[in-house]
């Protein structure tokens, strides 16, 4: 049996404790990831029967999460393997000017940040663009990072207002036959969006700023005839709007405004003759500057690894 040395020397043990991570879980996702196992003595990462390459992949993977250990952040199970994938591949992420980027704070004040280069794409164009798509499978926080933006932006005093939407039921929006006032019918489908304004604002304050009309939940078919000035507004599931339903939304945004624009074409519930209105927008508005359209992939999903397996599986189908 082989066994390959990699040495870290000079650095203190807090650093390699957040490294190894709780009862050495990083290792052995590492482990997981590469296929060797790995291990960690005395300031040093032992690889059993490693090649070279390897070995040098886990050395380069190993300094970049040391790099952030060195500033006390805590590693998780998914930084190690999107490292991994990034190192595999010769594609290079700076992980300072990712963990820089703060998209805001919870209500402990603890600093949410983009998790993946796709991410770090989709928050540049949160603060650059007046309109952003962001287009990708579930799990790539989307929707999230959207909201947190918004909320960023409304205690920052950039807007007034939030605007939450969706198609509530598929593309056809029937909220007629669902019991109580409008506020109710919406609700259940509008989960997603109020979980990251409870992070950011707690429940009581959601509640406070959602009697006042400061957070706005407005089904999309309620959304016309508006014009939405200093407002933020976000369309989530916007691969199930119609062409018309689309257009009609884009053509709300006001002065003072911005507009998100989330959804995954991989799940449009509409008649399979009819055309996303996501996916027609995407394509009709790209090359226009102040609007951003960002792909995300499995990639970028920030769930249960497992997920991204199972994505990639229907990928490849």
């Amino acid at each position: 049996m082989n066994t390959e040395k990699i040495e870290f020397n000079g650095l203190d043990e807090e650093t390699y404790r957040l490294f190894c991570g709780p009862n050495d879980s990083n290792l052995h996702v590492l482990t997981k990831c590469c296929g060797k196992s790995v291990v960690f003595r005395d300031g040093s990462l032992l690889l059993i029967d490693c090649d070279e390459a390897t070995k040098i992949n886990i050395a380069r993977v190993a300094a970049k999460l040391l790099t952030q250990t060195q500033q006390g952040k805590n590693i998780t199970d998914q930084d190690v393997i999107y490292t991994y994938r990034l190192v595999t591949r010769n594609e290079d992420l700076d992980m300072d000017v990712m963990h820089k980027a703060i998209v805001g704070r919870t209500l402990a004040g603890k600093a949410i940040m983009p998790k993946t280069k796709g991410q770090l794409e989709f928050f540049q164009a949160m603060q650059e663009k007046d309109i952003v798509f962001a287009i990708g499978p579930a799990g790539t926080g989307k929707t999230y990072l959207a909201v947190i933006q918004a909320v960023t932006a409304l205690k920052k005093g950039d807007v007034k207002r939030i605007v939450l939407t969706r198609p509530a039921v598929e593309a056809g929006e029937s909220l007629g036959f669902l019991p109580g006032d409008l506020k109710e019918k919406v609700d259940p489908y509008l989960t997603p969006l109020y979980d990251a304004l409870h992070v950011m604002l707690g429940n009581e304050k959601t509640d406070v700023l959602v009697e006042k009309g400061i957070v706005e939940i407005a089904p999309l078919a309620y959304m016309r005839g508006r014009t939405l000035d200093d407002a933020y507004v976000i369309l989530d599931e916007a691969q199930n709007t119609t062409t018309s339903q689309m257009k009609m939304f884009l053509t709300r945004l006001g002065f003072h405004s911005r507009m998100v624009i989330t959804g995954d074409l991989t799940q449009v519930d509409l008649d399979k003759r009819m055309e996303s209105g996501l996916a027609e927008a995407s394509r009709i508005l790209s090359g226009i500057e102040e609007i951003g359209i960002v792909h995300l992939n499995s990639d970028d999903v920030v769930r249960h690894p497992l997920v991204q397996k199972i994505i990639e599986r229907y990928e490849q189908k």
